[in-house]
């Protein structure tokens, strides 16, 4: 969308900017409503390769329908039923990556996933450069309606190999022996010290219940939509990007080198708060970088360093990859509350997208009115991960209260996953969450 909109998508539709801007946020209506659902059920199957890529099909198919809407009304219909589709990959993915690796292991696994789309928004730049400046009124249709259907196009392929391609579970994945399954399987158990399995007695919704009594949800759903607030920039980034004076073509080239950089740092900051088991500082470290860029762009109309702060802005990203993992390492057990928790704060924060669909409307002087917005989130995000850690540091020395008290012969009352909302009962011996 950002691109086509530098090659008349919005004049050809003609569409005013809230108008445009509400073609952006429907697609986080459909998305936020089918997250928890779609986890629920995907926790609950054998096949969630199938699914995932049933679905990356289907929105392969409705992206391709961008490019034949004429009007307003039609381009916010296919958005609202792409983000519906779209909605069973990113938690879907999240939730099987978290079945098999560890929590020491996990952050990295996510930053590769997450390069995926930092490296898509490189390569959808380089691709939409070269489409939208050599495909004007091929076979009499504009370039932007190409840009959709090539793009689609490509999903779809992508989309049917998938379904041969990835795997399921440690239980059933094609292509493992017995007993490699079994070690991966095992691996898990030995992470938290019980099995990744949910319990038979347990109903389809329990997880949901599980994961709307535990409070320290709600403090992650406010502090991640801030977060994301403060990245809303990435869907205007070619329009940021065009405000250093060049046209559309080198505007478009010159937006892919900062997402190309992000995906390298967020690589190394993964790699090492997997090294160190450190959550905290890898995601307030990013994100005073970004806010540096924001800061930059605000100060100055120097050419060369607002081109800096972009690669500072994008680099932002890196603490985010790791807010993700700390999620499935703050609700590891059982695997049905994890799948709730990750769709529920993934579905909440992007309400963040919602609201900074609208935050760029502010161009005047470079957009600084936007930036001080973003920046402003971005200081809500860090007081929010900062309490966030404490919680989980107090939670940390309860857990080590009730082991000492059982070395010492105490009567400790044995509880369920259901009667233990905030994970310091009902959590084997040696676990400790990660700050």
């Amino acid at each position: 969308m950002a691109a086509a909109r530098l090659k008349g998508l919005q004049r050809d539709l003609d569409l005013t900017y809230n108008q445009y801007a509400t073609c952006l946020s429907i697609l986080y209506v459909g998305y936020i409503l089918m997250q928890v659902p779609s986890n629920m059920f995907i926790n609950r199957i054998s096949r969630p390769s199938l699914y995932i890529s049933v679905a990356m099909l289907l929105w392969g198919l409705i992206s391709t329908l961008s490019g034949v809407a004429t009007n307003f009304r039609g381009m916010v219909m296919i958005r609202f039923f792409l983000g519906f589709v779209e909605a069973a990959f990113l938690p879907g993915a999240l939730l099987i990556l978290s079945k098999w690796y560890t929590r020491r292991e996990l952050t990295l696994r996510n930053a590769i996933l997450f390069c995926g789309n930092l490296i898509s928004n490189a390569f959808s730049a380089l691709v939409g450069a070269g489409v939208l400046s050599n495909m004007e009124g091929v076979l009499g249709h504009a370039a932007w309606r190409w840009l959709f259907w090539i793009e689609g196009a490509v999903t779809m392929a992508v989309a049917i190999s998938a379904g041969f391609i990835l795997p399921d579970l440690p239980t059933n994945s094609r292509g493992f022996t017995e007993e490699e399954l079994y070690v991966a399987q095992l691996r898990m158990t030995e992470d938290v010290g019980e099995a990744d399995v949910d319990d038979v007695t347990q109903g389809p919704y329990d997880g949901f219940i599980m994961a709307v009594k535990d409070f320290k949800i709600y403090l992650m759903m406010i502090t991640f939509t801030a977060y994301v607030v403060g990245l809303s920039f990435n869907a205007f980034f070619p329009t940021l990007t065009s405000t250093l004076g060049f046209s559309y073509v080198p505007t478009l080239l010159m937006s892919a080198p900062p997402w190309a950089f992000s995906c390298i740092v967020s690589l190394l900051n993964a790699l090492d708060s997997d090294r160190r088991q450190e959550k905290f500082w890898h995601i307030t470290g990013p994100i005073l970088v970004g806010m540096a860029g924001f800061i930059i762009s605000m100060a100055t109309e120097n050419v060369a360093a607002r081109y800096v702060a972009l690669f500072l802005q994008a680099s932002s990203y890196a603490g985010f990859i790791v807010f993700y993992s700390w999620i499935s390492s703050s609700f590891p057990r059982p695997p049905a509350k994890r799948a709730v928790a990750i769709a529920l704060l993934n579905a909440f924060s992007q309400l963040g997208n919602v609201a900074g669909s609208y935050v760029w409307n502010l161009s005047d002087n470079g957009y600084r009115k936007s930036y001080g917005i973003v920046l402003a989130n971005f200081g809500i995000t860090i007081f929010g991960v900062f309490a966030f850690r404490w919680i989980l540091k107090n939670a940390n020395k309860k857990i080590a209260a009730r082991e000492e008290a059982e070395d010492a012969g105490a009567h400790v009352e044995v509880v369920s996953h259901m009667d233990d909302p905030d994970g310091t009962k009902m959590v084997p011996k040696g676990f400790r969450y990660l700050l």
